[in-house]
Order: structure tokens, then C-alpha cells, then sequence
């Protein structure tokens, strides 16, 4: 099967994430990616394919590490190969999930142990590397939408994204969620996008939908509510570590994530919320971003 640039093999299943098209090659592959939560609203029947996902064992060596990490029980270790990058996720007493792309070609290989919490993250970084130079990052923040516009809110883990948009559920008639953890972000038309995710962290929740940007939100704790609206500056800084920190380290692919950030900083507005998890927090967003004013009622 031929779809676009990507040849399928005979066990194949196309997603749509961020308005680009993947197909996933393989039936032990295949198999894997459907068992895993989240990914069925993005199954599409046809489409050009931007790339694909193929099972392969025997790596490329690692010739430099450009990013080490770890979560859970897990080291990780992000680096370039002599031809393109090389994901390794290594847990304790377990095999290694191997995944790597050569530069310039859109297929992306997967190897070794399969377990679906290495899986879903690995796909997460190909997805990533493949949608870069096409205007489209993968932003580590919580996703709002009130009347057909999306707002993200951004911060550090434990600072209060889910609850803040939780809040906004609960307090403003008609807001809903679109992702809790990784909304991708497209530039497109020159408006930009917020699309929904196979990735939502620990809220389960993933729509196959995409809505205009309205605005990014920087969240601290405080005990006191106060919003600011940020110049260029200080919008980039707010920005930048909610890209994924692996693909800053690669002056290639951070290129693609610059190119991005220059459109989104010179269309968005971005705000610095101070607040406490509570009514009045949410007042003030939405009343900054929307010029709204939240009702007795709710």
C-alpha cells in the first residue's frame, strides 16, 4: 500500500494527529498502539501519510547524547546517530525500547521491549520529530476552550494547570477541555491552532478536534491573585520550557521549533497568572482573555 511518501505493509493502521496523517506498520506494532488509551479517537481510513511507525530491532550507535532524563523507574537518553536520532528507554530489570529516524526520511523505527508506558512516550517523540518542520510543536500545558477559541494554560508540573482549568469547568458555562497534558500547537494560515492529543497525562481526555489559538497563560502559585500581559521577551521565556526540552539541545531541530515560536509570539498574547485554586483566579483569566465576566450563577 502507497499512501503519499510512505509505503505500508499489509498490517497497517493510519492516525491523525495535529492535522498530519501516520501510519503504524505491523501487527505486533499495531496491536500495541491500539490497546494503548487514547489513541482511537485519532484512527482515520484514509489520508496522505506524512511518515510512519515500523517495528525493527538492530539500532544505529549512538554517537552523541544530547538530552538524559528520567521518570519513574525509567533513564532515558535522547542522541544523534551518524544519519539522524536515536531515542533509548531503558527501565530497571527490563529490555530497552529503541527509536530512531534518519534525517530526511519519513519513517520512523521502533525496537525492542514494547511495554506501552515506554511505547507511549516513544511515539510522543517521534510524533515530535517528524511534525517539527511543519510548523507544529507538542506544548506541555493544560488546554481550555470557551466559545470555539482555546486557551492554554503553562507551567511547571505541580503548579496548577488541571486545577486551573478545572476550575474554569466548573465556573464558566460552556468551557470545556480539549487536552490536560500535550495539546500540539500548529501554525497554519497564519492564525495558530490547538489541536487535541492522543497524550493527556492523567485526565483522559482526547478529542480528535482542533480550535484558533486565543491565548497562552504562565501559571505560578501565589496568595494573591494578580495577571499581567507579557511582551516578547518575557512570552518566549514563558513559552520555551513547555517545548520539548529534548529537542532543544539539536540545533537542527530547534531551528524548526524557533521558526515556530516566531509565529506563535507574534499573533498570541501571553499573560502571567499569579493565583490561588479558587473562583477569583478564574474570574481574572477570563476576563483578561475573553473580557468576560463569570455569572452569580456559576
Amino acid at each position: 500500500i502507497v499512501l503519499g511518501n510512505v509505503v505500508c505493509l499489509k498490517m497497517s493502521r493510519m492516525y491523525q494527529v495535529a492535522g498530519h496523517c501516520f501510519v503504524v506498520d505491523g501487527e505486533r506494532l499495531c496491536k500495541a498502539v491500539e490497546s494503548m488509551d487514547g489513541f482511537d479517537p485519532f484512527v482515520i481510513d484514509t489520508g496522505n501519510a506524512l511518515f510512519s511507525f515500523t517495528e525493527r530491532d538492530g539500532c544505529p550507535e549512538m554517537l552523541k547524547s544530547l538530552y538524559e532524563f528520567g521518570y519513574e523507574d525509567i533513564d532515558g537518553i535522547f542522541g544523534r546517530t551518524a544519519e539522524g536520532y536515536l531515542l533509548r528507554l531503558k527501565p530497571q530489570d527490563e529490555k530497552a525500547l529503541e527509536l530512531w529516524c534518519r534525517a530526511g526520511e519519513a519513517r520512523v523505527m521502533i525496537g525492542g521491549n514494547l511495554s506501552l508506558r515506554l511505547l507511549r512516550f516513544a511515539m510522543w517523540i517521534g510524533v515530535g520529530l517528524m511534525v517539527a518542520p511543519y510548523d507544529t510543536v507538542a506544548i506541555h500545558g493544560s488546554c481550555i476552550v470557551y466559545e470555539g477559541k482555546a486557551v492554554v494554560f503553562l507551567g511547571e508540573s505541580g503548579t496548577g494547570k488541571s486545577t486551573h482549568t478545572r476550575l474554569w469547568q466548573e465556573h464558566i458555562a460552556g468551557a470545556f477541555l480539549l487536552n490536560d497534558d500535550s495539546p500540539f500547537l500548529r501554525a497554519e494560515g497564519g492564525k495558530i491552532w490547538a489541536y487535541g492529543s492522543p497524550w493527556s497525562g492523567k485526565t483522559p481526555c482526547y478529542r480528535q478536534e482542533r480550535y484558533e489559538l486565543k491565548a497562552c497563560v504562565r501559571l505560578s502559585q501565589s496568595n494573591t491573585n494578580n495577571i499581567c500581559k507579557l511582551d516578547t521577551l518575557n512570552a518566549y521565556g514563558a513559552i520555551h520550557p513547555s517545548c520539548p526540552p529534548a529537542f532543544a539541545y539539536d540545533e537542527h531541530l530547534y531551528d524548526h521549533i524557533s521558526s515556530f515560536l516566531d509565529k506563535l509570539l507574534s499573533t498570541t498574547p501571553f499573560y502571567h497568572l499569579e493565583c490561588l485554586p479558587d473562583r477569583e483566579s478564574v474570574s481574572l483569566s477570563f476576563k483578561n482573555i475573553f473580557n468576560g465576566h463569570i455569572s452569580n450563577q456559576n
